[in-house]
């Protein structure tokens, strides 16, 4: 298993991962394009992948321009190995080392990962969307983990 820096080239297999989750789905996956991916991993923030023999199994992407997590997916057969933990992990330490404002993300009530980030110590702040749970991180709540 390698975590490293998302390049171009990783954006066919991130999406892949994206479609292929079975909570937090796309109603249509065409809303999420490969020229967005680009922007977000190139222009917005930066982006990383969990590879394991070649094959991106999953994926973390930060926007600086909005202080949002934009992304973090596993793919199902590769769930509950730590692999979302090591992504969240690099992509925060080095959210933090850019800005100090706090960070949000928004997922759906009642799912893995409303679960997955309220263990890793984010805040729940209200709604966000079409009713997804709105959680913050701030810099000190992050260092002090």
């Amino acid at each position: 298993m390698r975590i490293r820096i998302a390049e171009l080239n990783d954006i066919p297999q991130i999406q892949i991962v994206r479609n292929a989750v079975k909570e937090n789905m796309l109603s249509d996956p065409s809303l999420v394009t490969d020229e967005d991916c680009k922007e977000f991993i190139i222009a917005r923030g930066k982006g990383w992948v969990c590879e394991i023999d070649g094959t991106v199994v999953g994926f973390a992407i930060a926007d600086l321009k909005e202080n949002n997590i934009w992304a973090l997916f596993i793919d199902p057969a590769f769930e509950k190995k730590g692999i979302g933990k090591q992504l969240h992990d690099v992509m925060l330490d080095w959210y933090f080392t850019q800005t100090k404002e706090a960070v949000w993300l928004g997922t759906a009530p009642g799912t893995r990962a409303e679960q997955f980030y309220r263990k890793a110590g984010w805040t729940e702040t209200g709604i966000h969307g079409k009713g997804e749970i709105k959680f913050e991180m701030s810099y000190d709540d992050w260092v002090s983990k």
